[in-house]
């Protein structure tokens, strides 16, 4: 590798996008210590690859993705949710600079500083007011707390980062003031539960600008929708007071889309999970949210598989998305996670029973999707552009649908746009994922 006069950096950021925010903020603060950046191995003096933990096919990935910088780059800093396995790391890797656990940003900056000295220099020492990102510059994420107080029996996440850890509004705010600034057009508000923002602060009130802000996701949301940009929530469990958010929607200040991880819908299974087992409310609510904003998309994750889940539990839940009518669904087959209560539970289900139960759930989902995106044949959306093509082509997403997770709005005729326009386009077609049209 030839030398540079700063120090390179090169990241492999894994995992969800708050995994990603974590990318962001280590490489803030490695560029304002007069590092610069690398796209690729060869150029980097040295390599941090953030890993996701969850599940044994996401640690695969990430052992792949740590031998892969070793083999390319030699220099490598192992850092994200899998750190906390760093014995396994070392067992498998010895020649890795250093092994830290997630949010330990200062650990992970120390390793670099150690692996590749920096140089001082008062002309590369630049970060934008926004800070560095990894997404594109047209749309950000926000992260507003780690943690989670939540002890599903599927999930280690509390093990891994913590209880629920809110950030103070006024930080949240003027991180969201420099995005809009630096271009960004979207803000996508994460956590690991957004609904709960607050509730370990109590609801403490932090000052920003002379004005106290409230700690309760009701006014961040309110707050940020007066920023000028799409503010679309994720990772929102359905707590009675989300209902206070739906007006928010009507208003124009929020996204009419609500990501929620209902996991499952059986009350057996659901109990099983350690997830509140009220299907029939969340239904109810559903349907009520839906009267006051027709066109609420919700998006939402669910698990098939569990142990002990019967044919009857899988049979409701594809009963409940019958009657849900949820927009965008992920689905995932069960999978033991180290650490994990479900481990102990008895009623195993045969990976064959659940490779049929995903085939069937994704089948009837494939079926919602298509029939709610044909609803959108020709009526008039706004579209935020992504990307464009040098035949005149153009995709983007709708206020419907979230980057790299739901569909795409591909647009023809549509010379002259640049990533970051929002332009209104007439919808021509649909299928299961995607919609087709063209600027009005």
């Amino acid at each position: 590798m030839s030398a540079h006069p700063q120090p390179r950096v090169g990241m492999v950021s894994l995992g969800c996008p708050k995994a990603l925010v974590d990318s962001e903020r280590i490489l803030t603060q490695l560029r304002a210590d007069g590092y610069a950046l690398s796209g690729d191995y060869d150029g980097a003096d040295v390599v941090i690859v953030n890993t996701c933990g969850f599940l044994d096919s996401a640690k695969a990935e990430s052992l792949e993705a740590i031998g892969e910088a070793l083999a390319e780059n030699g220099k490598v800093i192992v850092t994200g949710c899998m750190g906390h396995e760093a014995d396994a790391i070392r067992a498998r890797f010895p020649d890795v600079l250093a092994v830290t656990g997630p949010q330990q940003y200062e650990a992970v900056v120390s390793a670099v500083h150690d692996a590749a000295p920096p140089v001082r220099s008062a002309f590369v020492d630049l970060v934008p007011d926004a800070g560095l990102k990894l997404t594109p510059r047209h749309y950000a994420y926000v992260k507003i707390s780690e943690g989670c107080n939540h002890s599903c029996a599927f999930c280690i996440i509390p093990s891994l980062r913590g209880k629920l850890a809110s950030r103070p509004p006024a930080a949240i705010i003027r991180e969201a003031e420099a995005l809009v600034k630096a271009g960004a057009r979207e803000l996508l508000v994460i956590s690991q539960d957004t609904s709960a923002y607050g509730v370990d602060l109590k609801h403490a009130r932090s000052t920003l600008g002379g004005v106290e802000r409230r700690a309760h996701i009701q006014d961040l949301a309110r707050e940020l929708g007066s920023l000028g940009a799409w503010v679309r929530l994720h990772y929102v469990y359905p707590y009675p007071h989300v209902d206070d958010l739906i007006p928010l929607m009507a208003d124009g200040l929020l996204l009419p889309y609500l990501d929620i991880p209902f996991q499952h819908a059986s009350p057996a299974v659901l109990k099983a999970m350690k997830r509140p087992a009220n299907e029939a409310k969340v239904l109810e609510r559903i349907h009520k949210w839906r009267a006051m904003v027709p066109d609420m998309a919700i998006r939402s994750t669910f698990i098939v598989g569990f142990p002990g889940e019967t044919e009857a539990d899988f049979q409701y839940l594809l009963d409940w998305l019958e009657q849900a009518q949820i927009d965008r669904a992920g689905c995932f087959k069960y999978e033991a996670v180290d650490g994990a209560q479900a481990n102990a539970l008895p009623g195993a289900v045969p990976e064959a029973v659940k490779e049929e139960r995903w085939h069937r759930f994704m089948a009837l989902q494939s079926r919602i999707s298509e029939a709610r995106l044909a609803q959108k044949i020709g009526r008039t959306l706004d579209v935020l552009i992504d990307e464009v093509d040098d035949d005149g082509g153009a995709s983007g997403r709708s206020q419907y649908d979230a980057p790299e997770i739901d569909g795409m709005v591909h647009l023809r005729d549509a010379g002259g746009l640049k990533p970051g326009d929002i332009v209104s386009a007439r919808i021509e077609d649909a299928d299961e994922a995607d919609l087709f049209g063209v600027p009005v």
